[in-house]
């Protein structure tokens, strides 16, 4: 009987596993690594072979086989060739890992200086048959730092009759010096389907029995590894005493059908727990390891996602692709957000169950959380309708912000013109008169007071934006007007604004006026009496003017120059300060957190921070940050002026109190966000209702 027979048979002393047996021994028979074959072959052919090789890839695709077939083609008896011949006497060696010029080291037993000092000196040795010596390094990032660092000047200028192969699983491992040096390939994970064809020849060279489906099963768990398929194969065949099918092979790894697979998502789409747990159950009596149904569900779910985005049937890893319409058609009905939520939550899960002794009960757990989880890809579509259909919002504060700009109107000069005007209002302005309480109708005031009056509508506008067009002609039909006209006074200068009309001159114009525009808009259920002062005096129009809001001052304007500075420590002091003033928001806020600003010499400025302020101080020293502050210091300064930082240990920071909102503004807001479109909108479709509204968080 051959060696090759009394390799494949079970009874035989000299059995070799399958992984073995199948092993390729020539660029042809590599399985998924093309590219890689054809390097190296046009390598040879070309005569541009490296000194320095790197194999990188997962476990089980071919890194250290190939390395073999390379050693093979260099040393074959007839010179370098890409088809070298098996049945020589250098390469049986060599793929038996025996020939005295090609050294199969293993990285991580043999890891250390010593080692490294020990191939140092056998480098100089020239090869004893073969025309070179060959070191193969298997799992090469296991060395040390010192061994790789003995290993550097070999390893760029080696003996001419010298070759490194380097094969690694984890290359970011490996010092960027030793890279450089080596040229590198990269080796994919194998496609199902090509691990399913070698899976197929070797059931024919064992004479085996095995189903097409059972065969696609192992090459999907297989995940890309060569390797491990052909291990799973000869586990399946110990365990198979017939014909290999789908059923054996999920009993002998403890998985689920496709079928028990198949009902048990289907609960979890229609949120059934109670039939989702009947289905674990039935699994776990069956045999499957709560792990390896998480597993399941979480490769199922990923194919789900795959499909609802619209991928292609290539694309799915776990499921066939016969089951790609269907598995779109369910996706489609759950949602993109839901199975995205459904994938995290079975990742988190298993991360768990491998910690754990109580598998089953957190899979359980998890089956009953995806069961509830809301319709997210719902709640999603409803609030991207909710954000196209309202125009406006309205801001925690309680002011209006609108989607474009409205346009100024001419203010209304006589009380003749405000009533047919504010007839013609628009129909949307009611809905702006809605959002404040009108306020009540003012009585009628004696002869002496008009002047008052006069004096009170001009400095509230607040007061008198209010009035919507509905509401006009009835307060100017119950209002007493004056018996006397008021005389016509010029404002001073401090007030040469013109002032708002009354309430009897409001036309559409007025009230198309942001309701939020002033802080007494939104919110004010009764008017301040107006103050009644002689006519003859000035000050009450001064001191109405000053409980009058200012409106908002423009944006102060930067020096473009300043005086030279001095290089002292107050001076440098002025400095800082003058330097936050030209900085954003962000940088300013830290930078004004400092405690003291010392002065290290002409050009150069220590900050000071308080103790307990790390966060700051560390923000302040990033690039982008102490770019920005040397910058404003070279504009302050007229030179560039380096910054250092520092902790003051003998200062700690105080905390700032923040702003609490009082009871008037928590209303205000409160009224604002019930009449806001947004949230109007949400309120509809969800079916709620404003309960409180709470004051901003700090920044």
């Amino acid at each position: 009987m051959a060696d090759s027979d009394l390799q494949s048979d079970p009874n035989s002393d000299k059995y070799v596993v399958v992984a073995r047996r199948y092993r390729p021994k020539s660029f042809g028979e590599l399985v998924g690594q093309g590219h890689v074959g054809q390097a190296l072959k046009n390598a040879i052919e070309t005569n541009r072979v490296g000194h320095a090789y790197l194999f990188t890839g997962a476990r089980g695709v071919g890194k250290t086989s190939t390395a073999r077939i390379f050693a093979k083609a260099l040393n074959a008896p007839e010179g370098p060739t890409a088809t070298p011949d098996n049945d020589s006497d250098i390469s049986q060696a060599i793929d038996a890992g025996e020939d005295i010029d090609v050294l199969e080291i293993d990285g991580a037993s043999n890891r250390g200086i010593d080692e490294i000092r020990s191939l140092r000196a056998g480098v100089g040795v020239r090869p004893s048959r073969a025309r070179y010596k060959i070191y193969i390094i298997d799992e090469v990032h296991m060395l040390t730092t010192a061994a790789f660092n003995a290993l550097l000047k070999t390893l760029e200028e080696p003996p001419e009759h010298v070759k490194f192969i380097f094969c690694t699983t984890d290359p970011e491992k490996i010092p960027i010096t030793v890279l450089s040096r080596c040229q590198r390939f990269d080796f994919a994970p194998v496609h199902a389907d090509e691990i399913m064809g070698r899976l197929r020849e070797i059931i024919d060279s064992e004479k085996a029995e095995a189903d097409d489906e059972a065969l696609r099963l192992l090459s999907r768990r297989a995940a890309g590894s060569m390797r491990d398929s052909q291990s799973l194969l000869e586990q399946v065949l110990s365990f198979s005493s017939g014909k290999l099918t789908v059923e054996t092979v999920h009993s002998m790894l403890g998985t689920a059908d496709d079928q028990r697979l198949h009902d048990l998502t289907t609960a979890l789409i229609e949120r059934d727990a109670k039939s989702a747990i009947e289905q674990a159950d039935l699994a776990t009596q069956a045999g499957v390891d709560a792990g390896q149904l998480g597993e399941q569900l979480l490769g199922h779910f990923r194919d789900l996602l795959i499909a609802t985005v619209g991928c292609e049937p290539a694309m799915l890893r776990f499921c066939s692709e016969s089951m790609h319409d269907e598995l779109k058609k369910r996706g489609s009905s759950w949602g993109v957000a839901t199975i995205l939520a459904v994938v995290s939550l079975l990742d988190q899960t298993l991360v768990r169950i491998r910690q754990s002794v109580h598998g089953r009960v957190l899979l359980e757990i998890a089956l009953i959380q995806i069961c509830q989880l809301p319709d997210l890809q719902r709640m999603a579509d409803l609030m991207a309708g909710v954000k196209q259909s309202t125009p406006a919002r309205i801001s925690a504060t309680g002011e209006k912000k609108k989607s474009e700009p409205l346009a100024a109107a001419p203010a209304a000069s006589t009380p003749a013109t405000a009533q047919p005007a504010a007839a013609d209002a628009p129909a949307s302005v009611p809905e702006l008169s809605q959002q404040a309480e009108i306020p009540k109708e003012p009585q009628a005031q004696p002869e002496s007071t008009a002047p008052a009056e006069t004096a009170a509508a001009q400095t509230a506008p607040a007061q008198t934006a209010v009035a919507t067009p509905a509401t006009a002609p009835a307060i100017a039909a119950t209002q007493a007007p004056p018996t006397t006209p008021p005389a016509p006074t010029t404002p001073p200068a401090a007030l040469s604004a013109p002032p708002p009309p009354s309430i009897e001159n409001l036309g559409p114009a007025d009230v198309s006026e942001p309701v939020g525009a002033t802080p007494q808009t939104i919110g004010t259920s009764k008017p301040p009496p107006p103050r009644v002062e002689p006519a003859a005096t000035p000050a009450p129009a001064a001191a109405t003017a000053s409980e009058t809001p200012k409106a908002p001052s423009p944006p102060k304007e930067l020096p473009t120059s300043y005086p030279p500075p001095e290089w002292t420590p107050a001076g440098v002091l002025v400095l800082w300060k003058r330097s936050i003033e030209r900085l954003d928001d962000l940088t300013a806020d830290l930078a004004r957190q400092y405690s003291k600003v010392e002065l290290v010499e002409e050009g150069r400025i220590r900050v000071l921070f308080p103790a307990d302020l790390k966060l700051t101080k560390s923000r302040c020293d990033k690039p982008e940050q102490k770019s920005k502050l040397e910058e404003a210091l070279a504009v302050v300064a007229a030179r560039h002026v380096l910054i250092e930082s520092g902790f003051d240990k003998n200062v700690v920071s105080q905390p700032r109190a923040q702003p609490v909102s009082t009871s008037a503004e928590r209303k205000q807001r409160h009224r604002g966000l019930q009449t806001d479109p947004y949230v109007k909108k949400c309120m509809e479709l969800f079916d709620l209702e404003v309960v409180r509204v709470d004051d901003p968080r700090p920044s």
